[in-house]
């Protein structure tokens, strides 16, 4: 059986570590390669590097900030923001990233997740997709049955900034034809929240694709952990502040995965 993993994520503004509330009032968590070295000596799995405000802002990932992360993990580093040509996936992996995340412009030219993984291998693309829900019956969407109701679940791009009308479930299969090799699922209703991971959204991606699905957006508990994979059924979980602000060590919550029967690395 294959272990899961889980993954501290760095989301970076300005060289800065930051974390907010559904991708708002972010406040500073730290510098990215002492919180990099941070957990990659505690045992995560991977880390994901996101410069949220590449895309919002225009420009490219800065190159010297993933480098000087990079340099301070031996485990896999996804790194992801202002990817948006097959050049860009060149230098990102160049610093040091062995996956690249593309979310905006995947969204915007699909060709980008199919030409990054004819040129890099798929095992170097991740779709993030951050969705959001839509509390409506829409013949044209994927409805899901909640304890909330009836939804679908939007793609959003820009850092959360913009919707698209593009039905999340349906768009994680797209990218999977496409190439991906992963794809990095965040709620945005969940982020930050610290209430849960969106259990129902992972769950139904999860079901609909066969590449791995990174849960992300919620964790507060350990038992938060436990359900992304029990009944969520990701393969991987994913989170910032409870790691940023020293409420749970990597570690910790591996020995409690353990003890209730999920497979993981120790």
């Amino acid at each position: 059986m294959l272990t899961k993993r889980i993954i501290p994520c760095l989301d970076v503004k300005d060289g800065k570590v930051v974390k907010g509330i559904n991708f708002v009032n972010l406040r500073y968590a730290g510098e990215p390669e002492k919180l990099a070295k941070l957990y990659n000596d505690q045992g995560a799995d991977e880390l994901v590097f996101l410069d949220i405000s590449a895309s919002p802002e225009g420009r490219k990932t800065m190159l010297s900030v993933v480098e000087k992360t990079a340099d301070q993990v031996f485990i896999p580093l996804t790194v992801g923001g202002g990817v948006s040509s097959i050049e860009d996936i060149r230098k990102v992996l160049k610093a040091g990233a062995d996956k690249v995340a593309i979310n905006t412009a995947a969204v915007k030219n699909p060709e980008i997740i199919k030409q990054g993984a004819e040129k890099f291998g798929s095992q170097c693309i991740v779709s993030a997709i951050d969705a959001k829900r839509v509390y409506e019956d829409n013949d044209d969407k994927i409805i899901v049955n909640t304890k909330q109701g009836k939804c679908w679940f939007e793609v959003y791009i820009y850092g959360g900034r913009k919707g698209t009308g593009i039905d999340a479930i349906a768009w994680a299969k797209k990218v999977e034809e496409l190439g991906a090799g992963e794809i990095l699922l965040t709620s945005m209703d969940a982020d930050g929240t610290k209430m849960g991971f969106d259990l129902e959204l992972t769950r139904k991606v999860s079901e609909e694709v066969n590449i791995p699905v990174i849960a992300s957006g919620g964790a507060g508990t350990l038992e938060h952990f436990y359900e992304a994979f029990a009944l969520g059924k990701a393969d991987a979980a994913l989170a910032a502040s409870i790691f940023h602000y020293r409420e749970y060590a990597v570690r910790e919550i591996k020995e409690y995965l353990k003890s209730k029967g999920i497979p993981v690395r120790l």
